[in-house]
């Protein structure tokens, strides 16, 4: 009997003695005892793995109900004693494992680094946006802009430039603003209350898009206007965040028809591209015309200037650029965000960091209070809370989990922070303290990378960690030496579910003028504050 035979037979079988009401008895059957059988074989204290969909049921409720990270910080810190398994939906192609032990996170980060790149499930999130930048890149591709950024960052004339550009950026946009909206027409007019999340990101994008292309993006400028640019970043990051979350044949259906949220993720992409673009060529033809970028000092004209900017087509300029802002605006400005929350429970550590800026004396980096403070709340609200790599071949982690090829193992930094065994039985305080010397001196460098991934670790440090320190220590300094920052009473304050640690709702905010207003340590005649001179 052919095989076109017996499948007809047993159509017909079906037909004439199997009714629906059978087929989804049997069903539900199948269900409950794959689902069983899930439980059974998982540790006390893991999220359950459902048959077909996974941890999603789990996860969606969960984001439901608006505690999404808080949830897996339990489980981690829990009896699932710092790992446990996860799956997605059946076909999905995700799997893997969540850990928060830093023995694990060392492991993937540096001693089997070569086994665990971003890997293609991350790369082909980011694509429209960030093409074949250092944030998207692996291999070769990745250690040859990793060293490009090292060397440029890194170097002392970059590092003044930044310095500068970040410092006028504070003093003729961010303070007249804030000025503006603490009622300085008299003592008659209130202060308005104002996003300090959407302040602090304008900000952030302003000072990045300066160091990186040397231009001017004016977000600040003109009451909070609309920048095309930005808003076209802003759309394009957040439509390439939802492929995390949407099943492979959903957004690839989408983006093969050209439809819906893909299609508006192309045009935004796009429009960002065609900016970096435009930036490129321009700076080019002035290369071309001058001779030379000396007077020039921002991260695309070092890098056209570098001896091998042979090397360095258009489309690398393009995407490291356009990387480079993308780390830089959203993580400074999330982590400024959480910090000003913090200082407004916390007026004692609030006085504190006054006392430092004022015996600063305008030089932040003699500021260690305020750095701990910084690197104490980043510890509990890490602006980058879950990342993850890809295995390339079978490993045991150190705490012996089973990792296959292609799996993911994702290292969830929002737990860490919050972990006993490494912080103490005081984990969920805000005290700044623990970063400092008996002295009195930030002594945070001493701390293993591997307990504090805030700045990732390994081969994959942050090359732009000393810029975002700087940048977030110029601009709490100079808005605290002038400004009382008042959180409005009744707000809902919870993390955002996203790739960046963002407040879900805002934090609405007035800046009320204190009474005695210091530059840095220094007195501030009230002309000079209001032109905002340097």
């Amino acid at each position: 009997m052919t095989t076109r035979a017996l499948v007809a037979m047993a159509l017909r079988f079906l037909r004439e003695y199997v009714r629906a009401s059978d087929l989804a008895v049997a069903a539900a059957v199948l269900f409950a005892c794959s689902a069983a059988r899930s439980r059974l074989s998982s540790r006390p204290g893991e999220p359950m793995l459902w048959p077909v969909v996974g941890i999603i049921p789990t996860l969606f409720a969960h984001l439901a109900a608006g505690d999404v990270y808080d949830w897996g910080a339990a489980v981690l810190l829990g009896r699932s004693r710092g790992t446990f398994a996860y799956r997605g939906t059946w076909g999905g192609g995700s799997s893997g494992v969540v850990t928060s032990v830093p023995a694990n996170v060392e492991h993937v980060l540096k001693a089997n680094f070569d086994n665990y790149p971003k890997g293609p499930y991350y790369r082909e999130r980011f694509a429209e946006l960030l093409g074949g930048g250092i944030f998207n890149a692996d291999g070769d591709s990745w250690r040859a802009q990793r060293k490009a950024a090292s060397a440029e960052m890194h170097s002392a004339r970059f590092v003044q430039f930044s310095a500068g550009t970040v410092e006028r950026l504070v003093r003729r946009e961010l303070l007249p603003l804030l000025e503006s909206l603490s009622g300085r027409e008299g003592p008659e007019s209130a202060a308005a209350a104002v996003d300090l999340q959407d302040v602090l990101l304008r900000f952030a994008f302003d000072n990045i898009c300066a160091a990186a292309f040397g231009v001017e993006a004016g977000c600040l400028a003109d009451g909070l206007r609309d920048v095309p640019f930005a808003r076209a970043f802003e759309r394009a990051t957040e439509l390439s965040l939802t492929r995390f979350y949407t099943p492979p044949f959903v957004w690839k259906s989408k983006r093969l028809l050209g439809v819906g949220s893909e299609r508006a993720l192309v045009e935004s992409a796009r429009a960002v591209r065609e900016f970096a673009e435009r930036t490129v060529a321009d700076r080019r033809a002035e290369l071309r015309k001058v001779g030379d970028l000396a007077g020039r000092c921002d991260l695309l004209s070092r890098l056209m200037s570098s001896p091998p900017a042979a090397g360095y087509s258009d489309e690398f300029l393009r995407d490291f650029c356009i990387s480079f802002i993308l780390a830089g605006r959203d993580t400074s400005s999330v982590a400024l965000t959480w910090f000003f929350w913090l200082l407004a429970s916390h007026p004692h550590v609030e006085a504190r960091v006054l006392d430092d800026v004022a015996r600063g004396g305008g030089d932040v980096s003699a500021m260690d209070y305020l750095h701990a403070a910084l690197t104490e709340s980043m510890r509990l609200y890490p602006p980058v809370p879950v990342d993850f790599k890809e295995a390339l071949e079978d490993d045991v982690l150190p705490d012996g989990t089973l990792v296959r090829a292609r799996q993911r193992v994702i290292y969830y930094t929002y737990a860490m922070g919050r972990d006993k065994a490494t912080w103490g039985p005081d984990c969920l305080e805000f005290r700044p303290e623990r970063w400092l010397s008996k002295s009195g001196a930030f002594a945070g460098g001493a701390e293993s990378p591997y307990k504090y991934v805030v700045f990732n670790a390994g081969p994959r440090l942050c090359v732009g960690k000393r810029f975002a320190y700087m940048q977030m220590k110029t601009a709490a300094a100079a808005v605290l030496a002038r400004f009382r920052v008042e959180v409005l009473p009744g707000q809902e304050v919870k993390p955002k579910l996203n790739t960046t640690l963002y407040m879900k709702n805002g934090l609405m905010v007035r800046f009320v003028r204190r009474e005695q207003r210091h530059e840095l340590g220094h007195p501030l005649p009230a002309a000079a504050a209001d032109a905002g001179e340097d």
